[in-house]
């Protein structure tokens, strides 16, 4: 796996692959079977970092990595090795459990930061030992006050933690867990603090039930919007795409709403724009007359998109300006029609895009059309995939 993924559902897949399968014409979920709330692919970047560290570590060229191990049969950690890094975790926690100052538990907990990044073993191993209710000590906003690197090392061993499934459980299921890494989110000591505690949000609603549990907290839904807005890029960025992800559920749609993330989503397109459009994607198609009222303004926004943005974010602008004008009728294709040039944008997606880009933009061209000449534009359906050749367009069987 050279570039993993994270799809709608919250299941990682390598990109090549679960690509092929999307543009193939499948909208579910391998693993899950479930419906795809939207075809964004989000980089796991989590992940990505570990392969390549363990890539460098055993002397593999990352780029080669899925040849190397079929040609050079690399061994997998031997007996030994993983007794002696069970071995360390205990001594590990069994430091912090005793340490005396918040100097010592710092050195510990970082060290415990370092080796859940390493594998799974050392995850697994790191969480049976009992070391996550003795991190949940120093989430607190006293931690952060005193120490606030011992508080960025805490909650960041638990978004390591929280990679493994398994241990996705033991941290929903720990006591004060949860409110401490919502408590981080919302009033951390720094904004790597805050900003990898909504990676942790994120890790956690890969679980289909954690992510409705996640979405019914208003502190989370505050905490997440917040930072989006408030935030440093790289904190913006693990806030919108925990945001996208608890999204994906429709009662949680109308919490994000509430609490304006269309405007601050809408604030962000210009320098996050893949984000920021796939969250108007998924907001608008689950959420009603609300979103669409919400979105209003933001039509000429998306329209620039169009024509100016990367392939994801031109695609899931097309597909937002669709349902923007199937749900909202007249008036939001009359606002989308007053953008100078926008059949000639239209057109250009229609050849240069991807598969469903091009497939929304023909779309989007129907319901101009229809407008144009009279007509209701709600009722366009989609057709097959299209391609374009010249100025007439190929349906492609």
């Amino acid at each position: 796996m050279r570039d993993p993924v994270v799809v709608a559902t919250g299941q990682t897949y390598d990109r090549e692959s679960i690509a092929l399968w999307i543009e193939s014409g499948h909208n579910t979920c391998p693993k899950t079977g479930q419906n795809l709330a939207h075809t964004s692919l989000i980089p796991n970047r989590a992940l990505k970092n570990l392969i390549s560290m363990w890539c460098r570590e055993q002397k593999i060229p990352f780029e080669l990595t899925e040849t190397s191990h079929k040609s050079n049969g690399v061994s997998i950690p031997n007996k030994a090795a993983v007794e002696a890094t069970r071995m360390t975790v205990s001594f590990l926690v069994n430091q912090l459990s005793g340490s005396q100052s918040t100097e010592a538990a710092n050195g510990v907990v970082y060290e415990l930061r370092a080796l859940a990044k390493t594998n799974s073993d050392s995850r697994g191993f790191i969480a049976e030992a009992g070391a996550i209710p003795l991190l949940v000590r120093y989430l607190g906003s006293d931690v952060g006050s005193e120490l606030p690197n011992l508080q960025v090392n805490a909650v960041t061993t638990i978004l390591n933690l929280s990679i493994l499934e398994a241990n996705k459980t033991n941290v929903m299921e720990t006591d004060g867990a949860l409110n401490g890494i919502i408590e981080v989110l919302r009033s951390g000591a720094t904004w790597e603090a805050k900003g990898n505690a909504a990676a942790t949000i994120f890790s956690l609603s890969g679980v289909h039930s954690y992510r409705k549990r996640l979405g019914r907290k208003n502190r989370v839904i505050k905490g997440l919007v917040d930072l989006a807005q408030l935030g440093p890029n790289s904190s913006k960025r693990d806030a919108l795409v925990a945001i996208l992800t608890l999204a994906s559920d429709r009662d949680t749609v109308g919490r994000l709403i509430e609490a304006g993330v269309v405007e601050i989503v809408a604030g962000v397109l210009d320098s996050l724009p893949e984000e920021a459009v796939t969250i108007l994607e998924v907001v608008v198609k689950k959420g009603g007359l609300a979103a669409i009222a919400a979105v209003y303004n933001k039509i000429k926004k998306l329209a620039v998109l169009l024509r100016e943005g990367s392939e994801t974010s031109r695609e899931s602008a097309a597909a937002t300006l669709v349902t923007i004008c199937r749900k909202g009728g007249s008036e939001m294709v009359a606002e989308l029609a007053a953008m100078p040039g926008i059949e000639r944008i239209i057109w250009e997606l229609m050849g240069s895009g991807t598969v469903r880009a091009r497939r929304k933009a023909a779309t989007l061209l129907r319901i101009l059309r229809r407008w144009a000449a009279g007509l209701d534009p709600s009722p366009i359906l989609e057709r097959p995939n299209t391609t374009v050749s010249g100025t007439s367009a190929t349906t492609v069987m």
